[in-house]
């Protein structure tokens, strides 16, 4: 069975990642790995930050596949904030959340009449000894609620209904998320790539 790293150390995005790729796939992540480094993500949209990730994380695994990341939240009221910020709206240090907190707070100050319309977006990055293979894009458009909705999920899930579903990503559950979320279809998109590498 091939293997593949994915480039992050947060558990439940390994676990979405491993679900989605199926049996076809070993995946392991940077806790298997801990002497991979990655390098800082300076970048100012998520496709400059998950190459940032791919390819130092491949540099230090040597002849392994190393697909990263970098997803997070666009509201279109709030000029596509929190953006490639996402993990730290509320502040360097900042949890899940806090970020929650602020982005309901923000929502708040606003006219409360017309939908927050918004989306998840993700990119994702495959590399190999520090060169780019592949990338690819996935997006779930939807609506942000000021309270949260279920305890399912993480980071901005409980606030956010996709699209054609009445519950939050926080309610619905992990299998119906896997199919429609914006991991998922980046994800769906590298997997046709990745089936020219196995």
């Amino acid at each position: 069975m091939p293997s593949i790293v994915f480039a992050t150390s947060n558990a439940h995005k390994t676990e979405e990642v491993a679900a989605i790729l199926g049996d076809a796939w070993q995946v392991a992540d940077l806790r298997a790995h801990p002497g991979v480094t990655l390098d800082e993500e300076t970048g100012d949209t998520f496709e400059a930050n998950a190459i940032i990730k791919a390819v130092s994380g491949s540099r230090g695994a040597p002849g392994l596949l190393v697909l990263a990341d970098d997803s997070g939240l666009e509201v279109d009221i709030l000029g596509g904030a929190p953006g490639v910020r996402s993990a730290r709206y509320a502040g360097e240090t900042a949890t899940s959340a806090d970020n929650r907190a602020k982005l309901k707070t923000e929502l708040s100050k606003l006219p409360q009449d017309v939908p927050f319309t918004g989306r998840f977006h993700c990119c994702m990055v495959l590399a190999r000894d520090g060169k780019v293979l592949h990338i690819t894009h996935g997006s779930v458009e939807g609506r942000l609620l000021t309270q949260e909705v279920g305890e399912g999920g993480f980071g901005y899930d409980a606030l956010f209904i996709p699209d054609g579903y009445a519950d939050t990503f926080g309610v619905l559950s992990a299998e119906t998320k896997n199919q429609l979320s914006h991991r998922a279809r980046a994800l769906a998109a590298m997997k046709e790539q990745l089936a020219t590498l196995a």
